[in-house]
């Protein structure tokens, strides 16, 4: 460089530091005029347009210098923060890889190489060379940052939850990425450390509605559904067409028992994404709690028209027993049979689909089950008497179609499980009678006659077939009680008279209050053999379902408890008694989202059962919802009468109001 040359290059120089960069190019471009292949030059002409930002100028003279010296790779880092500058993401990783090539001693250009990736969304390779990049520079804070950035924006939650606690722990003071660590945490489930930094974010920033949105969930998961409920608030007044939050506002109104509140909601939510089935089988579930089926089953319908690729076999389940509640049987079978293909091996699930047979009168395939889930449970009295009357009925229609070997052999069976229908013997009579098998119908009639013998039709119909046969009449003349001891004459007459099951209420009334009797004695194996011996005369009684059950809840068997309060709904879906004990033995579970369910159903049934607005009371006060809490105990003092209880009601209310 000449004297001449060296005093312009300077000249520029001195212009650049003032910042008069009109007069730095004029100098540099006299210079080059004088020595116009000089390197320094055109690096330093670069860097000046670079700082006018005068882009392609600066870029074509950074060719040149490439073009004079091209063995130089650290022109390219300028050649790539320019086109960082310019938001040209691809041209900048092209120029710091060529310096990669070229320069691979400058590993300050993994951040360079890494910062570009991130902003071409290519997470994976950005985290890499964040890493090389932080394995030589390991206090790099903004390169951390950026790494726990990319790991969020990859979905590795915890690799970004990682950076962002060391970025915590070592400047506290200094860390403002509250939002993203926050929500790291929520992803993984970390709802309540979630919350922490969430709200830190909030507070930071009262307008951050992603903060916010994710601090509404996090209370939510939480259960701290007030809490939740004031974030919602906040975020639909600042954005109240915000509805793609509405299905979670909906679920969290419902959890909160506002069913209404939450069925508006989620009816927002659909009208804006009318093909999420999510939001249709949530407004089922209310209707389902307010016992409103059809309404039920319209939502759960239309939620599985919109899951025809992957049903959602557990609402599949559902809607076949609102059909079965609602008599639908034909509707409940169709949805049954398909959970089966699933839930093969379901117990419940075959049971209630052999009910649905045995409804719609297709006994053989109802017996069928029957008899199968009795060879896993002998012992089930339920389905056992289910497969005596399944037997029964399907002798009976066979003696209609006057296939009176079939009807022998059904009659049969039901005798066989030792059935103390008299219909079945009955029945068994007729069947052999047609079949001239007469000494087998005598024995029979005689058996039909001894468990009912107020009705004169089997007495007539034996009398008659004494007569035609001119067999001697075989008169069961006494029988002899198994309650008494005593001996009770049976007369035989042929006049028609009213028929009668008299005896078999007598019988179960009996075995009741043996029952009854036991129980209050403590003799519970006792009293439960007591109440299924008189469930086998009427299987369709719930209150002596609900018996056993409280006796299981007092046993701590809450397995068999929950089965037999659950028959007893069945039997009765409006069997408010059944509801409340079953949602007892849940709450004693600590199920408390299943307990509220069914207290919501006793008090939808039957508005003034105090207790369940005390045990909903209870629910909700162990959940930290005080406002629910508080309102169910104050409904419960107004049906109340018990005074102990009120007072314990009263002093818990004092408490929750301060």
């Amino acid at each position: 460089m000449t004297p001449e040359v060296n005093l312009l290059y300077q000249q520029a120089c001195s212009a650049e530091y003032k910042e008069d960069y009109t007069t730095a190019v004029q100098k540099l471009t006299e210079a080059l005029k004088l020595a116009g292949n000089d390197v320094m030059l055109y690096t330093k002409l670069a860097g000046v347009y670079s700082e006018m930002g005068e882009y392609d100028k600066a870029l074509a003279a950074y060719a040149k210098v490439a073009e004079l010296k091209p063995s130089d790779g650290y022109i390219y880092i300028s050649v790539g923060s320019i086109y960082e500058n310019q938001g040209k993401y691809k041209e900048a990783l092209d120029a710091y890889n060529k310096v990669a090539q070229m320069c691979p001693e400058y590993l300050y250009n993994y951040l360079n190489i890494a910062n570009v990736q991130y902003q071409l969304r290519n997470y994976k390779d950005a985290i890499e060379n964040y890493n090389k990049f932080l394995a030589t520079y390991s206090q790099h804070a903004e390169a951390r940052e950026n790494l726990a950035n990319s790991y969020m924006n990859d979905g590795n939650y915890t690799s970004a939850a990682n950076e962002y606690e060391n970025l915590y722990v070592k400047n506290p003071a200094g860390f403002k990425d509250y939002a993203n660590f926050g929500l790291a945490l929520y992803r993984l489930k970390n709802y309540e450390k979630a919350s922490t930094f969430l709200e830190k974010a909030v507070e930071a920033d009262p307008d951050n509605i992603t903060a916010r949105i994710s601090l509404a969930l996090s209370y939510q998961e939480l259960e701290k559904d007030d809490l939740a409920l004031a974030q919602y608030d906040v975020i639909f007044r600042q954005q109240p067409g915000l509805n793609s939050l509405r299905l979670d506002y909906g679920n969290l109104l419902a959890d909160m028992g506002k069913d209404e509140a939450a069925i508006a909601n989620y009816r927002i939510y659909i009208q804006n994404y009318p093909q999420d089935a999510r939001a249709y089988q949530n407004i089922g579930v209310i209707y389902k709690r307010m016992n409103k089926l059809d309404d039920v089953i319209a939502n759960y319908e239309k939620a599985l028209a919109l899951q025809k690729d992957k049903r959602n076999i557990d609402l599949v389940e559902d809607l076949a027993e609102c059909y079965h509640m609602k008599k639908d049987y034909p509707n409940a079978l169709k949805y049954y049979n398909e959970v089966l293909l699933v839930k093969k091996d379901d117990y419940n699930l075959k049971y209630n689909k052999a009910l649905v047979l045995h409804a719609m009168d297709d006994y053989n395939d109802a017996i069928a089950i029957y008899t199968d889930l009795l060879k896993q449970k002998s012992d089930d009295s339920a389905v056992k008497n289910n497969l005596t009357a399944a037997y029964v009925a399907l002798g009976e229609d066979y003696l209609n179609d006057k296939n009176f070997s079939l009807a022998a052999s059904a009659f049969e069976q039901a005798t066989t499980l030792g059935t103390k229908d008299s219909y079945a013997y009955y029945g068994l009579a007729k069947a052999y009678r047609a079949c001239d098998l007469d000494d087998k119908a005598a024995a029979a009639y005689e058996k039909a006659i001894a468990l009912s013998p107020d009705n004169s039709e089997y007495s007539s119909e034996y009398a008659e077939f004494i007569s035609a046969t001119n067999k001697p009449v075989v008169v069961p003349a006494s029988e002899q009680t198994e309650e008494t001891g005593e001996i009770k004459e049976i007369t035989l007459t042929v006049e028609p008279e009213t028929p009668s099951n008299a005896d078999t209420t007598l019988a179960n009334k009996s075995l009741i209050a043996k029952g009854d009797e036991n129980y209050k004695s403590q003799k519970y194996d006792e009293s439960i053999k007591n109440y299924q011996e008189a469930l086998k005369l009427n299987p369709s009684d719930e209150i002596t379902l609900l018996k056993i059950g409280n006796i299981y809840k007092i046993k701590n068997d809450n397995k068999n408890a929950l089965d037999f309060y659950k028959k007893a709904i069945v039997v009765n879906p409006n069997y408010a008694d059944g509801w409340f004990n079953l949602g007892l033995v849940y709450a004693n579970e600590e199920n408390t989202s299943k307990a509220k369910e069914c207290f919501h159903r006793v008090v939808t049934l039957d508005p003034s059962y105090g207790y369940a607005y005390y045990a909903l009371a209870l629910a909700y006060d162990q959940d930290g919802n005080e406002k629910e809490a508080l309102d169910n105990y104050r409904i419960f003092l107004t049906r109340n009468k018990d005074e102990a209880v009120a007072k314990i009601v009263k002093e818990r209310i004092k408490a929750l109001e301060k």
